[in-house]
């Protein structure tokens, strides 16, 4: 990947490159930006997650957006968030199953995860979990 990408990571407390990544976009405690360039991660920053205690999945989305990310790793959203992130030319990537949000920016880094499609979207409670 030659392009420079500010990609954000859906983060545990308190977010950052050791942190877990959040199982869940909108329920995370912080998003973990890094820019990604030629393989290597740089820049690396937490930016909380203050919109979905107001009810909405889109104000992180909004938030992401003005930070200048396009490109999103995360384990599972809904269906209105994923379409907010398209519209707000975001790119969503599956990622699940890394130990920390450094494991899933290499895998991201190296190319080997796959866009984020209707088969990973959260299911059942109107698209949240509890």
């Amino acid at each position: 990947m030659s392009e420079t990408v500010l990609c954000a990571v859906p983060s545990e407390a308190p977010g950052g490159l050791d942190a877990a990544p959040s199982a869940h976009f909108g329920h995370c405690a912080a998003y973990t930006i890094a820019k990604v360039e030629n393989g290597q991660i740089s820049d690396v920053k937490v930016m909380p997650n203050n919109g979905h205690e107001h009810g909405s999945c889109i104000e992180p989305v909004n938030d992401l957006a003005r930070a200048g990310v396009t490109a999103l790793l995360a384990g599972g959203m809904g269906m209105r968030p994923l379409n907010a992130m398209h519209a707000a030319g975001i790119k969503v990537y599956h990622a699940t199953g890394f130990a920390t949000v450094a494991d899933a920016l290499k895998a991201f880094a190296a190319g080997s995860l796959k866009t984020f499609g209707e088969e990973q979207l959260c299911k059942g409670c109107g698209g949240h979990h509890h």
